[in-house]
């Protein structure tokens, strides 16, 4: 095999692996609310939390054994076979809850996406065929007897097999202890927590070994090597550190669960997200033993729930030094490597990869224009809408769409084009338009759409890779004047010519959107925490538009603090690099509903009926009044 088809081959194996680890974060990732209202519950109320209520504890055990696998099992159906794939991955995942006295997270991994494969292929056989009148009730019963039968394969095949390997976990560690390689057990003890076997590797084998040596000599280590919250610790500080988006956000909240509550469940879905970050659990448990075991280090009892209050409250007379030195190296260790695997995780596509989807689109151009999407099923004359996406919906995508809405009416075409955030995106959509690194989620959302990945939203090949389906238009007549009929007189309340800033000196983009973020804070639009905000949008998604400019603005959530619509213009004649771009005007945007999308409109529109000299324009004005004129004129109806 040549070096090529080895570099392909090794491509290939790579997307594959990024792919799967996608889609089991996207079954967990939408219930991790979930797992932290159980961890709360569990955190409080049971017989060892900081609140002790009976009644309350009662609703612990059904939570983690039936609620949270079947929110898994439903989220996983539902990505491979929508609704009906979500109601037979639940029915599925249900077979392997009772078919196991542990937790079925795995199990429900496995069934939910199962079932909604199943029902998926069953529907795809029928379609076309179903009698009229017939359709709700071959619906209905299809679903409900396939899903009957996963249910018992659940039953009877899957739940004995992780029930088996309950059994060879244990047996692992017990081998190790015996043979006095202790640091060597968290190969066993981290994986069986991660399948939620901790309560049966601790309480089954770790606790009793304990108590006998505790007896003894007063303390015992094995009382460390389940409960020591470093692992997770570190795994959780590395989300927060280092991922992006949704779950960024939910580990601060996870990391108390876990570390102060006690509660080392809340972390196994982390693990989950990314099965390589075993390793990273795996290398800290044994770091933390091997710790403890050099200076000595014991609990005198065990400690639970596995909190680092109920490990020091264990810990006896003068042990303290041993037992927080365990815990800290296990959580450094662990925090180490799974940055190396998130941030690894979270790299762009490289430059390789950009060139094939470059070689892609322009091969897109030259299909027929009869041709059928391969992916949707969407005839090439008869598209009639197009969305364009981005993360917040509110300025990418609005400028994407203003130029692409702008370019089909100069063309004759009567195509509609909105724009919308990632999880907008109407069911219904035939064609979507994202960012190429948004398009896996766009996907997620939309499945039966076909999907146009793009590298920025204003200089994109989407309208010639569209147009090139649509029948030839005579637009003699049809040309679209985007010059302005009148421009509104009134002073912008929007933007301001005193928030526009002419001739700065280069800097990096962190500093520019700061800078940007400041000026908007300075003049009343938003809340100082919104700044932030900004620079949060930035690291998961380049706000890098095209033609020399950028548009830094807050994620969806920072909408909260945004006082009232606005708008600054930053100018850097020599460049701001956004990644790989250089950005000459940086716009600061903060939108309360709607209200900014007309002056987006407007940039869009203004650049887009130039040529290719508007960006020397704009890099090289000393003109606020030029810059003022051309992002606030209003076009009459």
């Amino acid at each position: 095999m040549d070096n090529t088809s080895h570099t392909k081959n090794k491509g290939k194996v790579k997307e594959r692996v990024q792919g799967f680890g996608r889609f089991l974060s996207g079954m967990i990732l939408p219930n991790i609310g979930a797992f932290i209202a159980w961890g709360l519950i569990t955190a409080l109320f049971i017989p060892d939390g900081w609140l002790p209520n009976s009644n309350f504890a009662k609703l612990v055990s059904p939570m983690i054994t039936y609620l949270l696998p079947l929110l898994i099992g439903y989220t996983g159906g539902k990505m491979v076979g929508g609704t009906r794939g979500g109601v037979v991955g639940a029915i599925s995942t249900m077979g392997i809850i009772v078919g196991s006295d542990i937790p079925m997270f795995m199990g429900a991994m496995i069934m939910g996406p199962l079932g909604g494969y199943v029902i998926k292929k069953f529907d795809n056989m029928i379609e076309g065929k179903v009698p009229a009148g017939f359709e709700m009730l071959i619906n209905n019963f299809s679903a409900g007897i396939l899903g009957a039968m996963l249910a018992l394969i659940a039953f009877s095949g899957i739940g004995p097999v992780v029930l088996s390997l309950n059994g060879l976990l244990k047996d692992g560690v017990e081998a190790i202890v015996k043979a006095g390689l202790l640091p060597l057990a968290s190969i066993f003890i981290e994986p069986a927590k991660i399948l939620f076997l901790n309560n049966a590797i601790g309480n089954g084998i770790l606790v009793p070994i304990g108590a006998q040596e505790a007896k003894a000599i007063g303390k015992s280590v094995f009382f460390l090597l389940e409960s020591n919250p470093g692992p997770g610790l570190g795994v959780l500080l590395a989300y927060w550190v280092f991922a992006k988006g949704a779950v960024k956000e939910s580990a601060p909240s996870a990391i108390i669960i876990h570390f102060i509550g006690g509660i080392h469940e809340i972390y196994f879905p982390y693990v989950l997200m990314n099965p390589l970050l075993v390793i990273a659990v795996i290398c800290g448990g044994a770091s933390g033993i091997f710790t403890f075991q050099i200076f000595g280090a014991g609990l005198i009892a065990a400690a639970s729930p596995g909190s680092i209050i109920a490990v020091l409250a264990m810990t006896p007379k003068g042990g303290y030094f041993a037992v927080v030195a365990g815990v800290l190296v296990a959580a450094a260790v662990s925090f180490v490597v799974s940055a190396v695997i998130i941030k690894s995780t979270n790299k762009k596509t490289d430059g390789n990869e950009l060139e094939e989807a470059k070689l892609k689109s322009s091969e897109l151009k030259l299909k027929k224009k009869d041709e059928i999407s391969e992916t949707s099923g969407v005839t090439a004359k008869t598209f009639n809408k197009v969305i364009f996406a981005c993360d917040a919906g509110m300025g990418s995508s609005a400028m994407g769409a203003t130029t692409l809405r702008t370019k089909f009416k100069k063309a004759g075409y009567n195509i509609e084009v909105v724009n919308c955030a990632i999880e907008a995106i109407p069911k219904d959509a035939q064609i979507v338009i994202t960012h190429e690194t948004l398009t896996a989620r766009a996907k997620n959302v939309a499945p039966n759409a076909e999907h146009i990945s793009v590298k920025d939203f204003l200089n994109n090949p989407a309208f010639e890779i569209l147009s090139a389906r649509l029948k030839p238009i005579d637009n003699t007549n049809n040309k679209v004047n985007i010059e302005p009929k009148n421009v509104v007189k009134n002073e912008s309340k929007i933007l301001e010519k005193k928030n526009i800033k002419l001739g700065l000196e280069s800097t990096d983009k962190y500093t520019a959107i700061k800078m940007a973020g400041r000026l908007l804070y300075e003049g009343g639009y938003v809340e100082e925490e919104y700044i932030d905000a900004m620079v949060q949008r930035e690291d998961d998604l380049s706000t890098y538009i095209g033609k020399g400019i950028a548009i830094p603005h807050g994620v969806g959530e920072s909408k909260k603090n945004i006082k009232k619509t606005g708008m600054v213009v930053l100018q850097f004649p020599n460049g701001v690099k956004f990644d790989e771009e250089i950005a000459y005007l940086v716009i600061g945007i903060a939108g309360v509903g709607d209200e900014h999308l007309q002056i987006l409109s407007n940039i869009a529109i203004a650049i887009e009926g130039e040529d290719e000299s508007i960006t020397d324009k704009l890099k090289n004005t000393q003109d606020v009044q030029y810059i003022y004129d051309l992002f606030t004129i209003k076009l009459e109806d």
